[in-house]
């Protein structure tokens, strides 16, 4: 009705979760980087939390769109099921066909898919939005599928994406074993008023608009009315473009704010009334309080500070895991030199045994031709003495010549004992 009049080339404003309109804010850039991290070290649980139309469903469908082609992708969005139609609704995504009512051989035949994706070097990721909805019962079940794993590697990644219902829910005691699992949790929370003014903003460029359509004080009226949350936002701005052209405003204005506020009579914008942002004690001021605008105050710097906790709770134990694993690398580092170097020794030993064995060899041979040579010589010096003045052989022994081999024989120690020492400073 109004893109045309004010130069549109879509809506800017629409309630429809679309991922070509996700406007980064901190808050969602932190959550996508936990997000990737999750889904690409191959973590067990990833929580994805957040206030209802703050944009859990966008980030989601904007990952969607980042997932290589080596991932198989479930995502299931009808959570009031039960355990078994659970199952059956994860093989329906994989293209499995499953069987009614019958547990067992589902799980078998979703076992068998899990193998056989991580035989092929592929990923399996299931998705459950809204899990909120989910019963202690079904969530139990989740808990069970991420049994199905290897030795050394999960077969299986669950994203649970809900409201801050689901956090109160893992959190209690028979939950317990389903929280440890648990290794990414990040609570999207609403937008700032600067991140307000900048969300408008964006909107409105992406479809094609001025960015100064809304006035800044109309701008302020809106973080007020809609609490900071996307989908108020996209409510009243929709709502505000439709009375501006009917009007012919070439600006949005507080007055038109105004009208749409009281014509609405808070449909749409009763949940920022009553906004459930993280698990906490409901305390209520004492009409006689003083001050009760203080009072709010101090609730918001709980509210912080109560957030500030569980993320530095969460830093630490993401650190903690994150050192466990540099750990487990450097020993297996370390295992895998040590095997090396024992092979190398090992070789090492053998090439030594085979130098040694030649070594007595060569000393044997030389041994036997010094022994003929000496024969030799002293034939040779029989043969040439007069008969008179030959002696006899017990006068010959003392004078034999000596042997001509001692320089060939420590050359060849020498040589050996230069081996052994460099075979045993690479050893040792």
């Amino acid at each position: 009705m109004y893109k045309k009049f004010y130069g549109f080339s879509c809506k800017p404003f629409s309630i429809v979760p679309n991922p070509d309109c996700l406007y980064m804010t901190s808050k969602h850039q932190l959550a996508l980087t936990y997000l990737q991290y999750g889904i690409a070290e191959n973590l067990g649980f990833i929580l994805l939390t957040g206030d209802i139309g703050t944009g859990k469903t966008t980030l989601i469908r904007h990952i969607l769109r980042q997932i290589d082609q080596d991932m198989e992708v479930a995502v299931i969005f009808n959570t009031q099921i039960s355990g078994d139609q659970l199952i059956e609704m994860i093989l329906s995504e994989y293209e499995l066909t499953p069987e009614r009512n019958n547990k067992s051989k589902n799980l078998d035949l979703l076992n068998a898919f899990l193998i056989a994706q991580y035989a092929r070097q592929r990923k399996v990721l299931i998705i459950i939005d809204e899990a909120q909805n989910l019963s202690t019962e079904v969530l139990e079940e989740v808990r069970m599928l991420s049994n199905l794993q290897s030795e050394s590697q999960m077969l299986l990644q669950i994203m649970l994406v809900g409201q801050p219902e689901l956090k109160i829910k893992i959190k209690s005691p028979e939950m317990a074993q389903l929280t440890q699992r648990i290794a990414v949790n990040y609570h999207l929370g609403p937008l700032s008023k600067e991140e307000v003014s900048h969300y408008i903003a964006y909107r409105i460029e992406q479809a094609g608009g001025n960015a100064g359509l809304f006035t800044p004080e109309s701008i302020e009226k809106i973080y007020t009315f809609s609490g900071g949350v996307p989908r108020s936002i996209n409510l009243l701005c929709d709502a505000a473009l439709v009375y501006g052209f009917a009007d012919e405003l070439q600006n949005i204005s507080t007055e038109i704010i105004d009208q749409v506020v009281a014509d609405k009579g808070g449909i749409g914008l009763q949940m920022q009334e009553q906004k459930f942002s993280e698990p906490e004690d409901h305390i209520h001021p004492p009409d006689e309080y003083p001050d009760q605008s203080l009072f709010s105050r101090i609730r918001n710097l709980e509210k912080q500070v109560e957030k500030l906790t569980l993320q530095v709770q969460w830093q630490i134990e993401e650190n903690e895991h994150r050192a466990t694993s540099f750990k487990d690398d450097i020993i297996r580092t370390l295992k895998e030199l040590i095997n090396q170097e024992r092979m190398t020794a090992n070789a090492t030993l053998v090439q030594y045994a085979r130098m040694k064995e030649h070594y007595l060899r060569l000393k044997q041979k030389m041994n036997k031709l010094q022994k003929d040579h000496t024969i030799e010589e002293i034939q040779d010096n029989r043969q040439h003495l007069p008969e008179d003045k030959n002696p006899t052989s017990s006068s010959l022994e003392p004078t034999l010549a000596p042997p001509k081999w001692p320089w060939a024989m420590s050359f060849a120690c020498m040589f050996v004992i230069a081996m052994a020492g460099i075979i045993f400073y690479r050893m040792y």
